[in-house]
C-alpha cells in the first residue's frame, strides 16, 4: 500500500537549519528557527522552571493518567493568565494540548465538526502551519490583506476591505499579540473596528495567542484577546507555553472556548474531550504541571514574570540596536519599523533573491519571505547582519 504515497513538501526551515549546520563560517547568524534564545545562542531552562521540576521530582508519587482534557488545574491556571476576569469561568470550555500547535489543530477539528462549511479567514501572510493544516484538512481557507510591504506595519484598510467578505459561521484567525511571522499588530482602536465588524457579521473569532509577554507585558498582551472574548458570544482561543516558559519539547497548550451561552459550557467541554480522545487520548502533563505549579505559587511566579520581563526588554534592546546600526549606516529612517515591531519576529521586506544573497554572502539564514528571528542576534551579530543587509540593497 505504501507504494501509493506522494513525497510531501520539505519544511522550509528545517531545510534552512540542515543548510545552516552544513555552513563552516564562523560569522553564520541563525535568525530562522523560532524559538527564543539568550546572548550566548542557547535556549535556557527557565529559573522558576527548575525550581518547579525539583519540587515536582520529590513529591510527585504517580504517572498515572490525567483526565482526557488534563488537569482542571492547569485549565483554571491557564484560561486565569489569559482571561483574567474579562469573562466568567462558567462560560469557558478549556482543555490541555501536545503545545500551541496542537490546540490549533483541535480547533479546526472543532469548527469542522460545528460547521464542516466554514471559511476560515487567515492573514496574509500568517504562520505556515496556519496553512498547511487547514489544507490537510480540506477546509475552506480566504486570506485577508495584513502586511505592507511598503510600511511594514499594518494594512488595515487592506484587512478590514477583505473582511468585509466575511459571513456569519465563517472563522477568523487573529494573532493575539507579536504577530508571526510579520511583528506588526494591530492597535487598541483597530481591535475595536475588528471586534464591532465580526459581531455585526455573526463570524467567530479564533485567536492564536502563542507569545504572551513577549511583546508589551503579560498584562497587555492579553488585552486584545481578553476584549474580543468578552464582546463576541463565542470565541476559540489557542495558547501555548512553549516560548514564555521555555519549555518547547515539553508540548504544553491549552485550547479555550468561550461561549456566553452559560449552558453551552457542558456540551463544549465534553467536546473538547472527545476531541482528545481521538486523536491522541490524554495530553502530555509535565509541562502543564509546572505551568501550574508556576503560576500558583506567588514566589515561583513573581520570578517567572520577571525571567519572562528580561526576555521582553532584551528583545526590545535588540530591535533598537539593530533599527539605530541601520539607520547609521542608511543614512535614512526606513528601517525604523525594526523598532516598532513586537516579540520574537521581523519581516524585513526583503525578496527572495535578496535573501538569499544574505545567506550566501553573508551566512545570514531566514526564512525566504524575510522573517527574522530577533532572539537570534547579540550584540556582536548585529553590526554583520546590518552591514549585510546594507551590501544586499535592502
Amino acid at each position: 500500500m505504501f507504494e501509493t504515497l506522494k513525497p510531501q513538501p520539505a519544511d522550509t526551515i528545517l531545510t534552512l537549519m540542515a543548510k545552516y549546520r552544513e555552513d563552516p563560517r564562523d560569522t553564520k547568524i541563525d535568525l530562522g528557527v523560532g524559538v527564543y534564545k539568550d546572548a550566548t545562542g542557547l535556549t535556557p531552562v527557565m529559573r522558576a522552571v527548575k525550581s518547579a521540576e525539583y519540587t515536582l521530582w520529590e513529591q510527585q508519587d504517580s504517572k498515572s493518567y490525567v483526565g482526557l482534557a488534563g488537569d482542571p488545574a492547569f485549565g483554571d491556571a491557564m484560561v486565569k493568565l489569559v482571561l483574567a476576569d474579562s469573562v466568567e469561568r462558567n462560560n469557558v470550555a478549556a482543555a490541555a494540548t501536545p503545545g500551541g500547535t496542537g490546540a490549533i489543530r483541535q480547533a479546526f477539528e472543532l469548527i469542522q465538526m460545528a460547521r464542516p462549511e466554514a471559511r476560515v479567514f487567515v492573514s496574509n501572510p500568517t504562520w505556515p502551519n496556519h496553512i498547511s493544516m487547514l489544507k490537510y484538512l480540506d477546509m475552506e481557507m480566504v486570506p485577508y490583506s495584513y502586511f505592507d510591504d511598503e510600511t511594514r506595519g499594518v494594512d488595515f484598510d487592506g484587512m478590514m476591505a477583505d473582511l468585509k467578505g466575511v459571513k456569519a459561521g465563517d472563522v477568523v484567525l487573529l494573532h493575539g499579540c507579536c504577530h508571526n511571522p510579520t511583528g506588526a499588530n494591530l492597535n487598541p482602536s483597530q481591535w475595536d473596528e475588528v471586534i464591532a465588524h465580526l459581531k455585526s457579521t455573526g463570524a467567530t473569532p479564533m485567536i492564536d495567542i502563542a507569545y504572551q509577554g513577549f511583546g508589551e507585558g503579560l498584562e497587555q498582551d492579553a488585552m486584545a484577546t481578553r476584549k474580543v472574548a468578552a464582546a463576541m458570544p463565542e470565541t476559540i482561543i489557542a495558547t501555548s507555553c512553549s516560548k514564555n516558559f521555555g519549555i518547547y519539547r515539553e508540548r504544553t497548550g491549552m485550547l479555550i472556548v468561550v461561549s456566553h451561552d452559560t449552558s453551552a459550557k457542558s456540551l463544549n467541554q465534553a467536546t473538547l474531550a472527545y476531541l482528545n480522545r481521538q486523536n491522541f487520548s490524554f495530553p502530555p502533563d509535565h509541562g502543564a504541571r509546572l505551568v501550574t505549579m508556576i503560576l500558583n505559587d506567588d514566589a515561583l511566579r513573581a520570578d517567572w514574570m520577571a525571567e519572562v520581563e528580561g526576555i521582553r526588554t532584551s528583545l526590545l534592546d535588540l530591535r533598537g540596536q539593530l533599527a539605530s546600526e541601520l539607520q547609521r549606516l542608511s543614512g535614512s529612517d526606513r528601517f525604523g519599523f525594526l523598532a516598532e515591531h513586537r516579540g520574537m519576529f521581523s519581516r524585513l521586506g526583503a525578496t527572495p533573491e535578496q535573501v538569499e544573497k544574505l545567506r550566501v554572502d553573508a551566512g545570514i539564514y531566514m526564512v525566504g519571505d524575510s522573517r527574522m528571528n530577533i532572539a537570534g542576534l547579540n550584540a556582536k551579530s548585529i553590526p554583520i547582519l546590518a552591514k549585510a543587509i546594507i551590501d544586499a540593497g535592502i
